[in-house]
């Protein structure tokens, strides 16, 4: 997506929202697409305190905050981490490397995920579903490209 779709993209999500478009809002939403690392809010503010440097940790807080209500990013939340956001919309899960805290996208196809959602009871239907894989990337290097 280029900067003209991505800026199309959050001005529509953010007007459905009943919300206006600011610069603040931009930079940390380009922050975050700009390297798909899954940043904590701390690691998206240092990249955006770099362009901005009058933009304050409680206004990138609430830039997250709006962001993820208006859908454009999802909260990734590892056991006794700081939540990540991650840009990648569609369902997919994570695999977090112990060794170096990375945590990278893992695409599972619409089988997989019709599978995980028939294994649970009748009566239960998800809204999302949450899947973390952990251990360590071995000879790393080619997991990055599958983001």
């Amino acid at each position: 997506m280029n900067s003209e779709e991505t800026t199309e993209t959050l001005n529509r999500k953010l007007a459905e929202a009943g919300l206006r478009s600011t610069r603040q809002r931009e930079v940390v939403y380009n922050a975050i697409l700009a390297k798909r690392d899954h940043p904590t809010a701390d690691e998206i503010f240092a990249r955006v305190k770099q362009e901005m440097p009058s933009i304050s940790l409680a206004t990138v807080y609430n830039c997250l905050d709006t962001l993820v209500q208006c859908h454009l990013v999802k909260q990734v939340h590892l056991e006794r981490e700081s939540t990540r956001f991650c840009p990648n919309l569609s369902e997919h899960a994570h695999f977090h490397d112990n060794d170096t805290g990375e945590v990278f996208d893992i695409q599972l196809d619409h089988e997989v995920m019709e599978k995980l959602s028939s294994i649970l009871p009748e009566n239960l239907t998800p809204s999302s579903i949450d899947i973390t894989f952990r251990g360590r990337s071995i000879g790393a290097g080619n997991l990055e490209d599958s983001n």
